[in-house]
């Protein structure tokens, strides 16, 4: 249970089981990615202090009290925004194998407090979840445990034992107890988003449906440009630098080595057009953004042997150690190759350096 705030905004962390603020207003789904078609979701649910009539609450409970910009108002009334999810992803659950993230839990949270959602909670997904009937599902997670008012879901929601409960089930058996179902239809980009207005989209995107498979699989293709239109953002590597083996500086091109979070799905080995940002700790603020290169692989020209991502600061020096940094890709500018030597290698990155700025520059005018 975690209260993970910034600046005044948080969002409130909770198993199923315990420090649970209620009663709820749900969105229900894996959310991984906080893509266009799950902010759509996420959308029925968002509020600025919706609260529960004196008529319709429950018993109300002395001293518990809540204070809003609309002034106080009872714990029982107030209804939180909330986002339901499963804990381990649900593939995971069923595969026995571990399953990379678009967003790792760090980075959900914060994606989720930037829509305005108050509360994440992480429901274990294990075999006394998955024995729930759809029915019993509804009874005991969402009326019992949440105190649902109001639900948000997917066309494609599945629910329950064997995924039986389909959607239209969940607006059917939520009805007897009076809970409304907003059922949101799948997502397609069709290239007039809001956050995206300025950007051309492909074939790719173009009536596809959003998706976190899609998305996954761009990103494999390295296609970043598509994979930021279907987010409606920068894919973001967000990691803190910690010790390399620091043979960038001897070549002239010092680099931060990025300890990610070992589940961070990562995209197509190869060198990225990046823009780097140090997150501020007290603010939605940043400092210290920055143009940059990052390299995902093995550095073959050196016999690396496990994979690193590493990334080098166009006109900027100074010490990075222990640092944390977001760094949002732009564009794949080549795979990973192997050199035949450290001097053409130095070549190399002196061009990447080249095509990066122009890349940069022209997606800052665009």
């Amino acid at each position: 249970m975690l209260n993970l705030s910034q600046n005044g905004c948080s969002v409130w962390v909770a198993s199923s089981s315990e420090g649970l603020l209620t009663p709820t207003a749900v969105a229900l789904g894996k959310f991984d990615g906080v893509h266009l078609g799950h902010q759509r979701v996420i959308q029925p649910v968002l509020h600025a202090g919706d609260h529960l009539s004196v008529a319709t609450s429950p018993q109300l409970k002395e001293n518990q009290q809540l204070t809003t910009d609309k002034g106080q108002l009872t714990k029982e009334e107030y209804i939180y925004s909330t986002v339901v999810t499963f804990d381990p992803h649900p593939q995971e659950f069923f595969t026995g194998q571990p399953r990379t993230l678009l967003t790792p839990l760090d980075e959900k949270v914060q994606q989720l407090r930037s829509l305005g959602v108050e509360q994440l909670i992480l429901l274990p997904f294990d075999k006394e979840l998955t024995a729930l009937t759809p029915e019993e599902f509804v009874e005991k997670i969402l009326v019992q445990q949440l105190r649902c008012q109001r639900i948000s879901i997917g066309q494609d929601f599945c629910f329950g034992e064997k995924r039986s409960g389909t959607a239209k089930d969940l607006q059917l058996i939520a009805a007897k107890h009076n809970i409304p179902v907003t059922i949101v239809p799948l997502q397609t980009y069709t290239g007039d988003s809001p956050t995206q207005s300025s950007c051309v989209s492909t074939a790719a995107t173009q009536n596809a449906r959003i998706s976190t498979s899609l998305i996954r699989q761009t990103l494999e293709q390295g296609d970043i440009e598509n994979a930021n239109l279907l987010l409606g953002r920068p894919y973001t590597l967000i990691g803190d630098v910690v010790q390399g083996q620091q043979l960038g500086r001897t070549i002239g091109f010092p680099t931060a080595n990025l300890q990610l979070p070992k589940e961070k799905f990562l995209p197509r080995q190869g060198v990225y057009a990046v823009r780097i940002f140090t997150p501020s700790e007290t603010s939605n603020a940043v400092a210290n953004e920055c143009l940059g290169l990052m390299n995902i692989g093995n550095r073959p020209t050196v016999n690396g042997t496990y994979s690193s991502a590493e990334v080098h600061l166009l006109d900027w020096s100074g010490d990075l150690y222990g640092k944390k940094l977001a760094v949002e890709l732009v564009k794949f500018l080549r795979p990973e190759q192997k050199f035949p030597s450290l001097e053409a290698l130095k070549t190399q990155i002196q061009l990447d350096c080249v095509v990066a700025r122009e890349v940069l520059s022209a997606k800052g005018e665009s």
